[in-house]
């Protein structure tokens, strides 16, 4: 397992709150040895995955359980007549019935995982596919110093528990990024968890933690971790 640290400043790319996670996806493709032609994305969101693929695919199956992101993916390009846009949730195991009679040639996740259930049941269902996967999950660390700073317990699992359920299913290299991004100000970090999605639109902190980071956070930057699993 590698470990690497990538920094950015969030004033350079003002109004882009999907930073972190435009990052991922970039990584995701860069570590592809070919390039598929029949492609599942399970949380795909509005579409990130699919806009950066930069060559003709055959069958783009993007899935994801909120219909106004489904709404939101392109309708004009080269590979919009090949997409194909799925109302589902990676929690259900109907899903995973139903895309079983479906071909694919890989299997990617761009920071969705991290909100299954049970990952390890997700796993479970990804593997019975028997397709490569190209998955990014962001675990515990993520808004580490954030949470100690407040006094409460992360929201995520953390990246050793990942990566075990990972090596249960998937025989592959598993890679942790450590990524720091950057503020003017502690305001300006609550906006972009906000609005950003990183947090899942879940309420982070209550009134009283919130003033207190306010008052005690020690950094001017967010952190956040990654684990990359590839087959």
């Amino acid at each position: 397992m590698k470990v690497q640290n990538e920094f950015s400043r969030y004033a350079d790319q003002y109004g882009n709150y999907n930073i972190i996670q435009e990052k991922v996806v970039r990584k995701l493709l860069a570590d592809l040895k070919e390039k598929p032609k029949k492609i599942l994305d399970l949380g795909c969101g509005k579409g990130a995955l699919f806009n950066a693929i930069d060559w003709k695919v055959e069958h783009f199956v993007g899935v994801d359980f909120a219909p106004r992101m489904l709404e939101l993916h392109p309708k004009e390009g080269d590979n919009v007549g090949q997409l194909e846009c799925i109302y589902g949730d990676f929690n259900d195991d109907d899903l995973f019935e139903h895309l079983s009679h479906i071909d694919f040639d890989r299997i990617f996740s761009a920071s969705a995982l991290q909100w299954a259930a049970d990952l390890e049941r997700v796993f479970r269902h990804i593997a019975s596919l028997k397709k490569p996967v190209s998955l990014a999950i962001f675990s515990g660390s993520t808004f580490k110093t954030l949470f100690e700073a407040a006094g409460v317990a992360p929201l995520l699992r953390s990246s050793e528990e990942v990566e075990s359920l990972a090596k249960r299913y998937f025989n592959g290299d598993i890679e942790i990024v450590r990524y720091q991004l950057a503020f003017d100000s502690v305001r300006e970090m609550f906006r972009y968890i906000k609005r950003s999605g990183v947090s899942g639109n879940r309420n982070l902190l209550g009134y009283k933690e919130m003033k207190k980071l306010m008052e005690e956070y020690p950094l001017d930057y967010l952190e956040f971790e990654v684990v990359f699993i590839q087959t």
